[in-house]
């Protein structure tokens, strides 16, 4: 069993995947909108453009997300947090750079006592990020 996060977004997720994808140095596998979908003739035109879901692999894992409709906005992204682990500081480092970007960091990344470097943010998609490097390899 595998366990992924799924994102919801208020109209930004092929800009937050697209995002991720170079940041975390993943390969989006699959994006699709509410127009190029079967059930397209449900949805009104002007979500057409929106993103029904899609899928970024990074590694074996994977994260999903879509959009969600203009009757049903999304509140700010708030309890939880996707959480990196990765094996050396220089990725650490690369990864919570990349993912600030334009965000908010709220705890720098730095040594901790269970960890060589752990960091965390909220993204410029309003998105929890939690980076940890247990120890450099």
């Amino acid at each position: 069993m595998k366990i992924n996060p799924y994102l919801i977004f208020n109209g930004d997720c092929k800009a937050a995947f697209t995002f991720y994808a170079q940041a975390l140095q993943g390969q989006i596998e699959m994006m699709m909108t509410f127009g190029e979908s079967p059930a397209r003739e449900h949805f009104p035109a002007d979500l057409h453009n929106l993103i029904i879901h899609t899928r970024l692999s990074v590694g074996d894992q994977a994260i999903m997300g879509s959009d969600t409709t203009p009757d049903r906005p999304t509140d700010e992204m708030a309890g939880c947090s996707v959480s990196l682990n990765v094996d050396s500081i220089a990725e650490a480092e690369r990864v919570f750079t990349a993912l600030a970007e334009d965000g908010k960091v709220q705890m720098p990344l730095e040594a901790t006592f269970w960890a060589a470097r752990f960091g965390m943010l909220v993204d410029r998609f309003g998105v929890s990020w939690m980076v940890n490097c247990e120890k450099d390899q």
